[in-house]
């Protein structure tokens, strides 16, 4: 009887997260080559191709499809064995840091499954913008923070890349003003990138409020007196995508990605990071 070896599964499934063997390696803290390798031993044990690599992008054939539901079973119930029998002797405090602006909806969903397997850890919420969790993650102050960003710093891990959207009110308008009222907080990482933008298409623009009040800036947005950005699938509830047809300039993509420490506990971070991925890579 041929057995299946849990950390070749876990290759498997980290490559069908992350859209590549690349991006799965960091992941994994393993080489490229090393999670090809594993791969390729995973089809000598089959007898099966997993994955068509004819194309400029790895795909899953038809017969990695179906072996890939069984291994996210199968790796699902193995970290749930492990944790379940070690979980306890694990106690402490992890401070993970988000931006403001992903924190919904995937982080809730996130603190709620790590609570269930690390009951005796608390984790310390930080939520502000990008360059101060930068600043708090290099003095120590944070475990591991995820950042929005045009580019990934050294040692941060891309989870996700998405495009940027116009916001505004439903069946709002003041997307066709001129000069157009933008809507922004002081240290918000995307307020340079949409002035440069609006700048660049030669749209004359002024800043309505001004402020690094979350509430504030939506109940302006909300009641049509400005416009707002947001990264794809993180609007807020109460605001809509502007269908501009062209009238607004299109804004660069951001990534999402993920800065670890490397002295915190490391099982339970490991176990951290996992569910952020799970959560935020695919979507």
């Amino acid at each position: 009887m041929r057995n299946l070896d849990i950390a070749t599964l876990r290759s498997l499934v980290a490559v069908a997260d992350a859209g590549g063997v690349t991006r799965a390696a960091g992941f994994l803290h393993l080489t490229q080559s090393a999670v090809s390798m594993q791969l390729k031993r995973l089809e000598e044990l089959l007898d099966v191709q997993l994955l068509d690599r004819s194309g400029r992008t790895i795909a899953f054939t038809a017969s990695g499809d179906q072996l890939l539901g069984y291994a996210r079973r199968m790796v699902a119930m193995n970290d749930e064995a492990v944790l379940r029998l070690t979980a306890q002797k694990y106690a402490g405090t992890l401070r993970l840091g988000v931006p403001h602006d992903i924190v919904y909806p995937a982080i809730p969903q996130v603190l709620k499954q790590f609570n269930s397997l690390f009951p005796a850890i608390r984790i310390v919420l930080e939520s502000c913008h990008t360059h101060t969790l930068k600043e708090m993650f290099s003095k120590g102050e944070c475990d591991v923070i995820l950042t929005t960003e045009t580019s990934v710093g050294n040692g941060g891990i891309t989870l996700a890349e998405r495009p940027m959207h116009w916001i505004g009110a439903a069946g709002g308008a003041a997307w066709r003003q001129r000069p157009l009222n933008i809507a922004f907080g002081r240290l918000c990482t995307f307020r340079p990138q949409v002035v440069a933008a609006l700048d660049a298409a030669d749209i004359p623009w002024q800043m309505l409020v001004e402020t690094d009040n979350d509430s504030a800036i939506h109940a302006t947005v909300s009641a049509d007196l400005a416009v707002h950005t947001a990264i794809e699938g993180t609007e807020a509830q109460q605001l809509v995508r502007i269908d501009h047809g062209g009238a607004l300039p299109e804004l660069p993509a951001q990534m999402i990605n993920l800065y670890k420490s490397e002295g915190a506990l490391s099982e339970p971070l490991e176990q951290l990071i996992s569910l952020l991925m799970a959560r935020l890579a695919s979507k």
